[in-house]
């Protein structure tokens, strides 16, 4: 039976985006009146911001100048790097911390503050995320991404999103948390493309590959099909494409050959179908391309560091766009606390003097 394929840029990306398990969430819809500012500290999460009434000014930590942000405006900082919000740029900051004490906020938590002057509504929230190797993908994009109003506008689906990510906020019906999770992601989405798209061609790093036309099919082939036996001359054929070409540019583009990429690609859908959907291990292996469960478990620990059984219940594997070789910190972490732990044991077995 022929095998049906599409190899649009656009899935990788929420392939990729889908691995991670990025999870948004509503930290609090803030009411603020002039002056006021507010500093985020950095931190482990991605946050966003809908600057849903008034302006503000955005100031990244290091960076000498303040970037005005506008009423209908869309705010993602990428990296858990510190920054603040603030009515203008000379008003100073209070931590936020120190404005929510313990509190947890949540989808119905409000923040009030300010001195009654010009008001601003935000919509913030963090991006959590539930894979290590977020942060390899993470780092591709810059440390700022900004949705302008008139971009918002010429998006029909981007503008709804976020006007239905408002009302969520406001209102009292059941399932809101829900839905506002998967509202949020789509923003996430949503906000790279536009700055996908802003960026000239042969930049942006793995992300910008997806935008040419061969290598995001190439990579669109490999991600709807990883289990299939794919060679350079293969993708190249059936990207239209002759071979040495199509090699040098894929991996001037990604950061490694085509092969090391459907690797590691096979390797990280591996480890997800493992832990996530609890599948065995010689389904597995077999799902991704390998033909026997000795083989996949070989390849695995070669290239994370660990079992495929130990991953189960443990691990933390790397990430197949980074380029990297050979375990991730997180499991050279895990590793040298194996060892101080065997330490440890075989100091309690030796015989007191």
């Amino acid at each position: 039976m022929p095998l049906l394929l599409d190899g649009t840029g656009t899935d990788v990306l929420a392939d990729v985006l889908d691995s991670l398990k990025l999870r948004g969430r509503i930290f609090c819809r803030c009411e603020l009146s002039a002056p006021w500012a507010l500093a985020f500290a950095s931190g482990d999460f991605a946050h966003f911001h809908v600057i849903e009434r008034g302006t503000c000014w955005l100031r990244l930590a290091g960076h000498p100048d303040a970037i005005g942000l506008e009423e209908g405006e869309l705010l993602l900082i990428t990296r858990g790097h510190a920054y603040q919000l603030s009515d203008t740029p000379a008003t100073p900051p209070i931590p936020l911390s120190d404005l929510i004490g313990k509190g947890q906020g949540g989808l119905r938590a409000v923040l009030r503050h300010g001195g009654g002057g010009d008001a601003a509504d935000l919509i913030c929230g963090p991006f959590e995320y539930e894979r290590t190797h977020a942060r390899p993908v993470l780092s591709m994009l810059p440390e700022w991404i900004r949705v302008k109003k008139d971009e918002r506008l010429g998006n029909a689906w981007l503008d709804a999103t976020m006007g239905f990510l408002t009302d969520e906020t406001r209102r009292r019906d059941m399932g809101a948390a829900t839905i506002t999770t998967s509202l949020i992601a789509v923003l996430f989405v949503e906000a790279i493309r536009t700055w996908l798209k802003e960026q000239p061609s042969g930049t942006a790093g793995w992300l910008g590959a997806l935008r040419d036309p061969l290598i995001g099919a190439a990579l669109g082939l490999i991600h709807q099909a990883p289990q299939k036996r794919w060679t350079v001359p293969a993708l190249s054929a059936a990207v239209g494409s002759s071979r040495s070409p199509f090699a040098a540019n894929f991996t001037a583009l990604v950061g490694q050959s085509p092969m090391a990429y459907l690797k590691r690609w096979r390797l990280q859908l591996g480890a997800t179908l493992l832990r996530d959907q609890g599948m065995s291990l010689s389904s597995g292996a077999e799902r991704v391309g390998y033909e026997s469960e000795a083989a996949f478990s070989r390849a695995f620990t070669r290239e994370f560091g660990l079992a495929p059984g130990r991953y189960r219940t443990s691990g933390a594997v790397g990430d197949p766009t980074s380029g990297s070789n050979g375990p991730s910190s997180a499991t050279r972490t895990s590793r040298a606390a194996d060892r101080q732990r065997r330490k440890e044991t075989r100091a309690a077995r030796r015989p007191q003097r």
